[in-house]
């Protein structure tokens, strides 16, 4: 069976930007184009590995091991001055936005 075809067009990346409300500069377009192509034939390489007679894992690691995690511990506090420079309008330290429901 044939990898399927995930090619997409540069009138595809036009229209998906479109659908997401991006605005894409030409330049923008092309570059956006090599790049999900590229990703697409990465995807078209991995699915066309023959996995007949592989188990699916459950988990990620074996029964029985215990994965190392790091410690979850607070490493660096945000400003939040610095955090709400950009905003368009903040009251009180909070972030207004316009009412969208009546």
């Amino acid at each position: 069976m044939a990898p399927p075809d995930f090619s997409l067009s540069l009138g595809d990346i036009e229209h998906i930007a479109d659908l997401a409300r991006l605005e894409l500069a030409a330049s923008e377009a092309e570059h956006m184009h090599a790049q999900l192509s590229h990703f697409f034939k990465f995807v078209a390489q991995i699915q066309a590995v023959d996995t007949h007679g592989i188990e699916p894992l459950v988990y990620p690691v074996e029964e029985g091991c215990t994965p190392r995690l790091r410690d979850d511990t607070l490493t660096e506090s945000p400003e939040r001055d610095a955090c709400q420079n950009g905003a368009p309008d903040i009251y009180n330290g909070l972030y207004r936005v316009p009412q969208v429901i009546e």
